[in-house]
């Protein structure tokens, strides 16, 4: 089997009314996309979605031609692609879709199928509420089965954002887990706000404990290791992390340093299925829990899922679900259908061969950005 043409699009999907995420001052009047396909010689087509990939192009030559099993000889040249342009690791989601339709296996199975292809999801929203407003989103989360869901802080101070936890708390109780996202690890090119300290995010943490959050996410910039080991041993809740690593050296330092309870680099942006997939049983044999990110569309949602399900250890998988700024029909517009949970928040990841990734074309042809 022989690699003869890769393919690489992209596609742009109106969105009106625009999403306002939390950890963006610019509210988002389109959502655009990037799908990479990847053609043999047997009819077999494998499918990638993430990162522009920015350097790939006039870099076919390297894999064209090639057998698309050889997955390490491939995720070497990512990783130097990514090195010296942007992160190219779509395409090694491209790469495993296909080996797993060669293989006439799902990608989960292949990677071990610790849970059977079965991951409970908690409800990600992405917007900025007023007290009556999340309660309500919360409320209609929950009613809707999810066990859990996760708020924004992105607010002036964190303490109007402890505000909203207390409230859904209270209207809710402990009928649901509460997670919580800091978004302090990255900042938009625009934005110059710094980063929370140290003794912000403990001070933060605890009173977070006292509402039995599950966990705390990325309260510190990404590079502060010891910053994160001081905070994950002065409290008792998990701190979660990494969803923006680039590199799987920080994958590494984050477990090794003792910095989280909660990995969560994604295989779209950091390392591919497969490097992420060694990282993660490496980490579970440290007793650390895993739950990737998957904020993007339904393509690298599902390489995730994949991932986690394959190698285990996750207690909730991130499901992007806040309407109806952000639905799964806006999220999949590349797919024929939106990845849906079930009405306990489970989902059940299919028997079929790869990734069960199902292209719109005609949806595709009129959202192409040309």
């Amino acid at each position: 089997m022989k690699i003869t043409g890769i393919r690489h699009s992209r596609h742009r999907l109106r969105l009106d009314p625009p999403f306002p995420p939390a950890w963006d001052s610019r509210p988002r009047h389109a959502f655009e996309t990037d799908i990479v396909r990847i053609e043999t010689d047997e009819g077999l087509t494998g499918v990638g979605s993430g990162d522009t990939m920015p350097g790939f192009a006039g870099h076919e030559e390297l894999f064209i031609g090639r057998d698309p099993r050889d997955l390490e000889r491939h995720a070497r040249v990512i990783d130097n692609l990514s090195f010296h342009y942007g992160r190219c690791w779509p395409f090694e989601v491209a790469l495993w879709d296909l080996f797993g339709k060669v293989s006439e296996q799902p990608v989960w199975r292949l990677l071990g199928g610790a849970t059977g292809g079965r991951l409970r999801c908690y409800a990600s929203t992405g917007v900025l509420r007023g007290k009556m407003d999340t309660v309500a989103t919360a409320a209609a989360i929950k009613g809707a089965g999810y066990p859990a869901l996760k708020l924004r802080f992105h607010r002036p101070h964190w303490r109007e954002d402890l505000k909203m936890v207390e409230a859904v708390r209270d209207a809710l109780g402990d009928a649901i887990d509460i997670m919580v996202d800091c978004n302090q690890a990255w900042r938009m090119p625009w934005d110059t706000a710094e980063p929370w300290t140290l003794k912000e995010a403990l001070a933060c943490a605890r009173e977070l404990e006292d509402l039995d959050v599950f966990w705390l996410e990325e309260p510190l910039h990404r590079g502060d290791f010891d910053g994160m080991a001081r905070l994950r041993d002065s409290v008792d809740l998990r701190i979660a992390g990494g969803e923006m690593a680039r590199e799987i050296h920080d994958v590494h330092q984050l477990t090794d340093r003792g910095c989280l309870d909660v990995l969560q680099p994604d295989a779209v942006v950091c390392s591919g299925i497969g490097g992420l997939s060694r990282a993660f049983k490496a980490a579970r044999d440290r007793g650390l829990e895993i739950s990737p990110h998957t904020w993007g569309n339904g393509i690298g949602l599902l390489a995730n899922a994949h991932l986690a399900a394959g190698v285990g250890g996750c207690p909730y998988l991130e499901f992007p679900f806040d309407p109806p700024e952000w639905t799964p029909e806006r999220r999949d517009f590349p797919l024929t259908a939106p990845v849906e949970v079930d009405s306990d928040g489970w989902l059940q990841l299919p028997e079929t061969p790869g990734l069960g990734i199902e292209l719109d074309g005609d949806r595709l042809a009129a959202t192409e950005v040309t």
